[in-house]
């Protein structure tokens, strides 16, 4: 079995962002295709540190280059108050003729980049031809600091970025480390309505109140595409009031997210307009002067597509270990009947 360890992973991803934007974009086409097994995700919450989580999600992702595994992710929220990630992840890949595992990777990175990826390409979709300068990100952590680096691919013309957050200080920390990353884009702090005067925002924090009432922000830009990657940010009246669209009904509107509350409102889900894998083939944004909202649960055969590319790229480099012994072996009875050692 190939394991590849964090700076593995970190290596291999290195400038391999267009071939995960490919690799996702591939991942939710196949599933809108119906080539794709993806169950429901499963929720582990410990007791204690209060609002911690451990969540895993099996995949199967066909076509071509078929793939299956499994992402074991945590979120300790209170680990960042530590210095520390708040997420941690690996992700197993198994073989589809034997079903043994194959690859174990270091697997935050590839979550955080899944994550970004999709975002990215769902405001790209969302805004069609129109030329993006102006994005926000509410949240100065891992997440949007990935968003940006695929933001600058779907939105090239991308000039100036608001930043907000709500730790005191910590917005003006990530516009330095972002500026000397890309010195021809203007950053500059503020508070939430001056983040949401941005053409696109992402939202990515680890607040779950739904305090987030966009009808409290009037003036913000016809057409904005608000990336809502923590899915328990908006209000529900945010929610009903907008264009939503999500990777996949049947995950987003569960596990009381934004779009779950909604639904419990009202009774119906009429509310959702689009899964991105249609608004992917689309060549023109959704005719709506409304707020445009991009609620990804976040899929595990995006996980397992950018792991595959990742493990392809390390390869290739000759990344990582050869590990022996994480097969079960063979089989004592049937191997020596076709001649084997018992």
């Amino acid at each position: 079995m190939k394991i590849l360890g964090r700076d593995d992973v970190k290596a291999a991803l290195a400038g391999l962002e267009p071939a995960v934007l490919d690799a996702v974009r591939t991942a939710y086409v196949l599933h809108g295709q119906g080539h794709s097994q993806v169950p429901f995700s499963s929720f582990l919450r410990p007791p204690q540190p209060a609002g911690s989580r451990i969540i895993s999600l099996p995949a199967y992702l066909g076509g071509p280059e078929p793939v299956m595994g499994l992402k074991w992710i945590s979120s300790f929220p209170a680990n960042v108050e530590k210095g520390l990630q708040r997420a941690s992840s690996v992700q197993i890949l198994n073989d589809l003729a034997t079903g043994y595992p194959k690859a174990l990777l270091e697997g935050s990175q590839i979550s955080a980049s899944r994550t970004a990826a999709s975002a990215a390409l769902a405001a790209g979709a969302l805004h069609g031809d129109r030329r993006v300068r102006t994005a926000g990100l509410i949240g100065c952590g891992t997440i949007n600091h990935r968003v940006l680096a695929f933001l600058t691919l779907t939105h090239p013309e991308l000039d100036t970025v608001v930043l907000q957050d709500v730790v005191p200080g910590r917005a003006e920390v990530f516009a330095a480390e972002l500026e000397s990353e890309y010195p021809r884009i203007t950053f500059r702090t503020g508070d939430v309505g001056d983040a949401l005067g941005a053409e696109t925002v992402s939202i990515a924090t680890t607040d779950s109140t739904y305090w987030l009432d966009l009808d409290k922000h009037p003036g913000r830009p016809a057409g904005q595409v608000i990336l809502h990657l923590s899915l328990r940010d908006l209000s529900t009246n945010s929610v009903l009031d907008a264009y939503n669209v999500v990777d996949d009904i049947e995950h987003a509107i569960r596990e009381q997210t934004s779009l779950h509350k909604a639904e419990q409102e009202v009774g119906h889900r009429e509310f959702v307009h689009a899964e991105i894998a249609t608004v992917l083939g689309c060549t023109e944004p959704p005719a709506t002067g409304d707020s445009v909202i991009f609620s990804p649960f976040g899929l595990g055969i995006l996980d397992l597509a950018v792991a595959q590319a990742v493990l392809g790229a390390a390869t290739e480099a000759g990344l990582g270990t050869e590990a022996e012994g994480f097969d079960p072996g063979s089989h004592r009875v049937t191997a020596a009947m076709l001649g084997g050692q018992a």
